[in-house]
């Protein structure tokens, strides 16, 4: 592998992956596009999260080098740090930006630099204030790399740079890990009928159907046995007929019945699961209709809506019932609540 001060260095395209680039980015030269995305590299390395925009990375990758004085990817071994002396202000990043990364900032928006730019690259101890202690509007305040990370960043491109990464970040909190606030969970195993494994179709509403039974019923389905689970290609992948008519459940031929069905008998809940993919979330209406028909079952019913992503959750957020939970899978460790008062007090 090249050496740090070698400008081969690759990196993923972290900017294109994120969705269509702006127009700032694809202006820009391929060194200066291959030396946002090393940062970007780095930064994700250090635990940072990658899931904003396009245009948000970029922006977040200019100040991280400006706060790092490092102008070309071959320049990582000269990054600057707290004992360095640099520490440039808001304003001084941007005309430093506009004119090593080809940007077009205006100087009016030099607290974004601070408010937008660097608040994920400081909350996870990278860049320092060269101020602490001072107000958070300072204008005097200069903004460079932390001593410790700095050291590292300056091996970019070694053999085993990811390694020294990976053993210095081991009892370090990453900061993608704070953010998503996983939870220390028990999971226990979903009984399937049979103990088969289940193969599904291709296709995203199978993956998060899949996602509802390796992720979300280990969780809190207490235990759950899976009872029924259809597939877009097969309506009826698991169909345990015999319990859901042991629990007074609906006549199964009505074409009703939600995508997954659970029960739980340490709680006798019996779970009732939408993976909305592009339709069909637990609605009042729907709601009311599964109410309807579940009126004889014998059980006590946990309505729950699941999505693969919050962007998707949002698209259908005003169509939730009250009295149900959201379920979302790229944070698999939390719950949204649509009940009132119910859930109301300090966590």
């Amino acid at each position: 592998m090249p050496a740090a001060s070698d400008p081969r260095v690759g990196a993923p395209d972290h900017v294109a992956a994120a969705g269509k680039p702006s127009q700032s980015y694809q202006r820009k030269t391929p060194q200066q596009r291959l030396l946002i995305n090393q940062a970007l590299d780095i930064l994700h390395a250090f635990g940072v999260p990658l899931d904003a925009t396009p245009r948000r990375l970029e922006r977040m990758a200019g100040a991280f080098l400006a706060a790092a004085d490092v102008r070309k990817p071959g320049d990582w071994s000269t990054a600057k740090d707290t004992n360095s002396g640099w520490g440039p202000k808001t304003r001084d990043m941007i005309a430093w930006e506009n004119k090593h990364l080809g940007e077009n900032i205006s100087m009016g928006s030099y607290d974004d630099i601070r408010r937008k730019d660097l608040k994920l690259p400081v909350l996870a101890g990278i860049v320092a204030r060269t101020k602490e202690g001072s107000a958070r509007n300072d204008s005097t305040r200069g903004y460079v790399l932390e001593p410790e990370h700095a050291k590292l960043i300056r091996r970019y491109g070694k053999p085993r740079w990811r390694r020294e990464v990976d053993a210095f970040m081991a009892d370090r909190p990453r900061l993608e890990d704070l953010l998503a606030r996983r939870r220390d969970l028990e999971l226990i195993t979903v009984k399937v009928p049979g103990g088969d494994e289940l193969a599904f179709s291709p296709g995203e509403h199978n993956e998060l159907q899949k996602a509802v039974i390796e992720e979300f019923l280990p969780r809190y389905g207490h235990g759950a046995e899976l009872l029924y689970v259809g597939d877009t290609a097969n309506k009826f992948l698991i169909l345990d007929e015999n319990r859901l008519t042991a629990l007074n459940f609906f006549e199964l031929a009505h074409g009703e019945l939600p995508d997954v069905v659970a029960y739980s008998r340490k709680k006798n809940w019996l779970y009732l699961i939408e993976a909305v993919h592009t339709s069909g979330p637990i609605s009042e209406t729907r709601l009311l209709e599964l109410q309807e028909l579940t009126r004889e079952c014998t059980a006590d019913i946990v309505y729950v809506t699941a999505f693969l992503t919050r962007n998707k959750f949002r698209q259908w957020m005003r169509e939730i019932a009250w009295e149900t939970e959201v379920w979302i899978a790229e944070t698999p460790d939390h719950l949204i609540h649509f009940n009132g008062d119910k859930f109301l007090g300090p966590y």
